[in-house]
């Protein structure tokens, strides 16, 4: 079965589904268990929200909020996240021709972010496709763990 994730969603499942979602400049991050084939997958907009959430409140759009939903998802099917594998991706400048520094855009953010989050959790990137120009579609194959990345440039959008 095929769920496509909008921004700020996550979805934890088993080897029956196949996870889909398109970025731009926010990250979507997998966890894979490849014993257990069962999978998780955020897409988050922004790195963190910029101020403490309140007590239980959760929102998948944060990069930290999105990957501790994941987590807790996992623990709920007893998967310890130390075993899975996880993949980046993302974080896109979809404003080229913008003057603003390479290096200080939302994507650049929360592509950097996630890498900070998954390493402070012990959890290893297997793989990653992050920055550049444009956007992305991404599917992510639950029952094997294999992750298909298609990347359009901005000047692709405009072309009839």
């Amino acid at each position: 079965m095929d769920v496509f994730l909008q921004p700020g969603e996550y979805f934890v499942g088993d080897d029956t589904m196949r996870l889909r979602t398109m970025l731009g400049s926010c990250v979507a991050i997998t966890l894979w268990h490849p014993a257990r084939r069962i999978g998780a997958m955020s897409h988050f907009l922004l790195a963190d929200r910029g101020r403490p959430a309140r007590p239980g409140e959760l929102d998948g759009r944060y990069g930290e909020e999105a990957l501790e939903l994941m987590v807790r998802g996992l623990r709920r099917e007893r998967v310890p996240t130390a075993e899975c594998e996880a993949k980046v991706f993302g974080g896109g400048n979809m404003f080229p021709t913008r003057p603003e520094s390479v290096m200080d855009t939302v994507g650049t953010r929360n592509g950097h972010a996630a890498r900070q989050l998954l390493a402070g959790r012990g959890i290893a990137v297997r793989s990653e496709h992050l920055f550049g120009d444009g956007h992305r579609q991404v599917v992510f194959d639950v029952a094997s763990g294999a992750v298909w990345v298609r990347q359009i440039p901005p000047a692709a959008l405009r072309q009839p």
